[in-house]
């Protein structure tokens, strides 16, 4: 089963190549594409953006097509902001992802500290070593209550390094109490308690809120945006929590999808 898309408002590359995702990689023309226990193929053809898989709906949501972002678009121009303004009209078929909410938890623990592929590497590894194998193809990225009982030692050996506890007793706790008492809360609630997770820190909590939970009102701090924070907006802060505060300030409910133009347009030098 397909389904196509106006490539304008959908270009595979920006939505994937942004830091959102790890699980995809090059196929056939386009990229194969993995969530939990889901996989798709997507693909240009001319004006269209194409995305073949046998779960046409999850994949519908997880790339956010119901959303129109002509208007998001626009809003980011009316900032007057130059480096939003020139990112948001070159990459204005970037999405932000509807992720599965246990994978982001996990993956973005792997992200601190590292580069994309090796957290794209160590992520795999796991994958392979505890994720069951779907229809012979691929893996599934594992359950909570698997990568509690793999232990420490697994997942140095798949090159988590120091982070190895983190995700042993994080994967036991959500084994434990699952997540779902965490899906109502807003933003801000919602980092309070991920951050009393092993492992998970503001800007980590700042990444699953965005790019697990979808709350919009999240902006994390890494490098590349305290970059953006002092060329772009001539600020003078220096702590990173100050700087996110600043940020969501002055984007407001429009915060996540900013924070993915600003980082995206600095890294292409646009």
């Amino acid at each position: 089963m397909k389904f196509d898309f106006d490539a304008e408002y959908f270009n595979p590359l920006h939505t994937l190549d942004c830091g959102q995702v790890f699980r995809f990689y090059p196929y056939k023309e386009g990229f194969a594409v993995i969530s939990a226990d889901k996989a798709c193929y997507v693909h240009s053809e001319g004006n269209k953006t194409v995305v073949e898989s046998s779960d046409c709906d999850y994949f519908w949501h997880y790339f956010d097509l119901d959303r129109d972002y002509s208007e998001i678009v626009e809003k980011a121009k009316s900032f007057n902001i130059p480096l939003l303004s020139r990112s948001a009209e070159q990459c204005k078929g970037l999405r932000i992802l509807n992720q599965n909410r246990e994978e982001m938890i996990f993956s973005f623990i792997i992200s601190q500290n590292n580069n994309i592929p090796r957290i794209k590497g160590i992520i795999n590894r796991i994958c392979e070593g505890l994720g069951e194998r779907v229809d012979g193809k691929y893996y599934a990225f594992p359950k909570a209550k698997a990568i509690a009982e793999a232990g420490a030692e697994f997942f140095r050996s798949a090159g988590a390094g120091y982070r190895d506890v983190y995700l042993v007793e994080t994967g036991a706790r959500i084994a434990a109490e699952g997540i779902e008492r965490l899906e109502s809360l807003d933003a801000p609630a919602l980092k309070a308690e991920l951050l009393k997770y092993t492992g998970i820190g503001p800007k980590v909590a700042d990444c699953v809120s965005l790019f697990g939970f979808g709350k919009m009102t999240s902006f994390p701090v890494d490098t590349w945006i305290e970059k953006i924070y002092r060329e772009d907006f001539g600020g003078t802060l220096t702590n990173r929590d100050k700087i996110s505060k600043y940020l969501v300030e002055t984007f407001k409910e429009y915060s996540g999808y900013m924070q993915q133009y600003l980082f995206y347009g600095k890294r292409l030098n646009l």
